[in-house]
């Protein structure tokens, strides 16, 4: 069973009881409206929720389109009683989406004006069995999803340096691991910043660092190879993010998936 499948069993269960009281076999039509401005995500999605419940859909707006409050970004047709069934995991998955698409959009809007080349990344701080979506919805919104699982790349953090002992053991253990993935670790002060970075790290995480002491470190790391990548984390949030940007290459953010609101829509039947 795929992950749309498991979300439609677990809301419909044994059937949904409301409409096999209330609602014969006829055909219908619905659509669906956003209430308010942002940026869409989650339309591949709904069209499928709705395919599978024996709907189809005529698409008006989108993913990564900017909608307006009152715009129609779907029209569903098909059976009454499938427009119900799907009715509610359609807009979970538009809501959810578009809200993390429109926070990330807004993210990286205002940190490229500070810098035209910075990037903008989610973190693994995710919802459990929604992570694909949460991901695709960063990169719909203009971010980048960072890492999927902890099989995609090399991340030391401060427990493993706990039990590793050292930056510079832990990055040259990670390469012989592996040439073939990037090597990243987190560091919270200049010395390991440093010891990463003449280490061989391919990626330096500052971890919960101020913006004066960030600017120290990146400037401290590329003097020692232009060529690593400095990765700003750690309390940053959609507010504070553009004073990290002149001195960072990427900037990630559980924010933009974890704090993100919900855009607002809403489906409504109608005949």
């Amino acid at each position: 069973m795929d992950l749309i499948d498991l979300y439609l069993q677990e809301d419909l269960g044994q059937g949904d009881v409301t409409s096999q009281a209330l609602v014969d076999d006829r055909d219908g039509r619905a659509v669906i409206t956003a209430g308010q401005e942002g940026v869409l995500a989650g339309v591949e999605e709904a069209v499928e929720v709705f395919r599978r419940v024996g709907c189809v859909c005529d698409v008006l707006a989108n993913d990564g389109e900017k909608v307006a409050s009152g715009q129609k970004v779907l029209e569903i047709s098909g059976p009454l009683k499938g427009l119900l069934a799907g009715e509610r995991l359609a807009l979970n998955f538009l809501m959810r989406m578009s809200g993390i698409a429109t926070l990330t959009h807004s993210v990286v809007d205002a940190c490229r004006k500070a810098n035209p080349n910075i990037v903008i990344a989610a973190t693994r701080k995710t919802t459990p069995g929604f992570r694909r979506y949460e991901k695709k919805a960063v990169r719909i919104g203009g971010g980048d999803p960072h890492r999927f699982g902890l099989d995609d790349a090399f991340l030391i953090k401060d427990n493993h340096l706990t039990v590793v002992g050292s930056v510079f053991k832990a990055v040259r253990r990670a390469q012989s691991f592996s040439f073939g993935k990037k090597v990243e670790i987190e560091v919270e002060d200049i010395d390991s910043a440093k010891e990463a970075a003449r280490a061989g790290a391919d990626i330096i995480m500052l971890d919960n660092m101020t913006p004066a002491k960030a600017k120290e470190c990146y400037l401290a790391i590329k003097g020692i190879d232009q060529r690593i990548t400095v990765e700003v984390s750690g309390g940053i949030t959609p507010k504070n993010a553009k004073t990290y940007a002149h001195y960072a290459d990427v900037i990630s953010m559980g924010a933009l998936t974890h704090s993100a609101p919900a855009m607002h829509l809403s489906m409504h039947i109608l005949d």
